[in-house]
């Protein structure tokens, strides 16, 4: 899907190795996102972004997704202080992915739940086990 807030690739060439950012957007116009922790390399979130979310997220170097939930843009952390400030923007080899790595601000967490990432659990002998200790107990956004 092309959007009129980014160009789109002509040929397989300028997809992979061309210097536009070229997001392939799904049919519903989104692209997932993976918010990693810029200095640990912890994977903190997975999130959508639409075109808008992708353009705000350059243009101020903080990180703006889309809501499936809620059908709305998200600049993460408004409301909780868990902004996420851009380090570095990457996308995979055929710009349908996207990669933040981000340093959080506020309690440094990234998860609604209130742990520092959304995945804090590991399946073990069938079942789910939180393998880290939330970093505060009152749901966020």
């Amino acid at each position: 899907m092309s959007t009129s807030l980014f160009p789109e690739a002509h040929s397989k060439h300028d997809l992979e190795r061309g210097t536009a950012l070229a997001p392939r957007f799904n049919a519903d116009g989104l692209v997932v996102a993976v918010a990693q922790h810029a200095d640990t390399g912890e994977i903190l979130m997975l999130a959508w972004m639409n075109d808008e979310a992708l353009k705000l997220t350059v243009e101020t170097s903080i990180a703006h997704y889309f809501s499936r939930s809620r059908n709305a843009l998200w600049k993460k952390g408004e409301t909780s202080g868990q902004l996420q400030d851009v380090v570095e923007l990457r996308v995979d080899c055929d710009q349908d992915a996207v990669l933040l790595k981000v340093r959080p601000r506020g309690d440094g967490g990234a998860c609604h739940v209130g742990f520092r990432s959304c995945f804090y659990r590991v399946w073990e002998d069938g079942k789910l086990v939180e393998r880290e200790a939330p970093i505060h107990h009152d749901h966020v956004e």
